[in-house]
This record gives C-alpha cells, structure tokens and sequence, in this order.
C-alpha cells in the first residue's frame, strides 16, 4: 500500500472533543433505549412509530441526499423534493449541501487523503471517526474546487441550510419525542432513548457504507478499486450496498442494485414516484453498458447476472 496514503501527522489528527462527547452521551442514551425495549418498557407504538419514522428518514438519505443531490441520477418535482429535504432534516447528517459536497469529494478522491472518511486510515476512521476529528488538508483543499452550484440554485436546499440547526432540533429530536408523548401518553425516557436509537441505527447504516462497503464485497464491474458489493449491506441500508457497482455507475439511480436480488428499497420509493410524475428523468447504465464494463475491468461475464 502506497505510504502516502497511510501516514498523517498528530497534528493533521485534530480531535474534535465535542463531537467525541456527543456521540459518547448518544451512544450512552441509545443502550439505555435498548434495555428498555428488551425490558418490554417501551410501548407497540413507540416501537413501531420509530421504526417507520427510521425508514422513512433513512429514505430522505438514500434517494434524497444520495442519489438525487449528490448524483442527479434522477430529477423531481417539488412536492418530492420537499418530502425528501424533510426526511433528510429527520437525522442529524449536516445539511444536504454539505452532505453532498462531502459526498461528490468522496467519489472524485475515493479513498485518498482528500476523501472525507478515507478508509486507507482506517477502518474506525472510515466508519465514525472522521467526525470526531479535524478535516485533514487534503479534504479542505480539494473541497473548495467541488461545484456544489446546482444545489444552491435550489431555494428548498439553501433554506435548510441557512438554518439547519433550529430545523434539525426539532425535527430530530424534538418531533420525534413529542409525538409519542403526546398522542398515546408515552413517558419522556422511552421516547427519547428510543428516538435516539432511530438515529443512531441510522447514521451507523449510512456509514456502513464508507467502512464496510470500502474494505469488503465482491468486485464484480471494476476489480481496479476499492469498493465492493454486499447483499446482506444493501438489505440494511435500503439499497445502498452493492457499492462497486455504485462508483463504476454513479449516476443510475438504481445506485447498486444487480442480479436477481430485486429488493432495493430506495430505488422502489423513486419508481413509485416516477410511476405518478413527481419523478423522471430517471438516469440508468444499459445491460450493453454493463456487460462492456464487466469484460473491461470486472469479472468474468458468466460470472454476473446482469439482469436488473
């Protein structure tokens, strides 16, 4: 492995002590969501509110962040972008634009010190660690040449930018607390510990994808780099985990999907969309396209179904 790509400085280091408190007290509150549920403490409702509010949050990541603004794999009305940019607000993930500028670094420097989660620094480091510490000079340098000039054009995205954190508060952990505690008299501790669950299973799924997804898989449409693809990733994150197929083909809103595993649950939310007009344009890599690229640079073609 090229040292160049390993080794970093103390200083280039720089823990963030209160994002490394943060998500200790998270993680802390979280367990004790856990117990309760293991406990039977916590109500069917609760249980169930938060789980349909986690998928449906987790959808505001994958087919809005990702694969609309990140990727522009497919374009959409505004009632669908609204819906996506208020399920995005539902987890504590920066704004979108900040999440897809660090996002569009990730694919043009994959895997280099000018990735934002760099998984040759290690596989903590990939998976939650970037946060915890200071961006590395790299990421700040070549951040500052990613166009992001078509998402501020969009008056939806730079008004949650503009205030990100009074929307984010109340739309992650206030909404979510209230709710229960309101409509069927479910106590503040189960509440809240419980939505702290929702966004932590959240967050770690979606970084799944910059650890897991970069040290493991298979390789099937381009053996030359590092991400790979995995059912059992793509069924926790919605779809998201066949990931070498995701940065040969970046821009099909498919994202990942192939062979007869059909379940991509990201892609059905922006087909359902597609099927009454509030999605279109839907960009994808024909089977011809495919099977090009897998003689080229991945495995051999009996080896892939390509039937997507």
């Amino acid at each position: 492995m090229d040292s160049t790509k390993t080794s970093f400085s103390t200083e280039q280091l720089g823990i963030v002590w209160r994002n490394v408190i943060l998500f200790g007290i998270l993680h802390a509150i979280g367990l004790i969501g856990i117990l309760l549920v293991a406990k039977g403490q916590i109500s069917y409702s609760t249980l169930i509110f938060d789980i349909v509010l986690g998928v449906s949050s987790q959808i505001g990541i994958t087919a809005g962040a990702h694969r609309l603004w990140a990727h522009r794999s497919y374009k959409a009305t505004f009632p669908l972008r609204l819906l996506l940019v208020v399920l995005d607000t539902f987890v504590y993930q920066t704004s979108v634009i900040n999440w897809c500028r660090d996002h569009r670094l990730h694919h043009k420097y994959s895997d280099t010190h000018a990735d934002p989660h760099n998984v040759n620094r290690g596989f903590f480091f990939s998976h939650i660690g970037w946060i915890m510490v200071r961006k590395h000079p790299e990421v700040k340098a070549k951040g500052k040449g990613i166009d992001l000039s078509d998402l501020y054009s969009d008056p939806l995205l730079t008004f949650q930018h503009k205030y990100y954190l009074p929307l984010m508060l109340l739309a992650c952990f206030i909404t979510p607390v209230a709710v229960p505690m309101y409509f069927w008299k479910e106590t503040f501790l189960n509440a809240f510990s419980l939505n702290i669950v929702r966004y932590l299973i959240i967050v770690h799924n979606t970084f799944t994808i910059n650890s897991f997804a970069h040290r493991f898989g298979y390789r099937p449409y381009n053996r030359f780099i590092v991400p790979g693809d995995s059912l059992n990733l793509s069924l926790v994150t919605c779809g998201e985990g066949f990931h070498n197929y995701h940065h040969t083909f970046p821009w099909d809103y498919r994202s990942a999907e192939f062979g007869k595993f059909s379940f991509n649950l990201t892609r059905r939310f922006i087909e359902f969309f597609n099927q009454i007009g509030w999605a279109h344009d839907l960009k994808f890599a024909s089977e011809d396209m495919i099977k090009k690229r897998v003689l080229r640079t991945g495995a051999n073609i009996e080896e892939v179904e390509l039937k997507i």
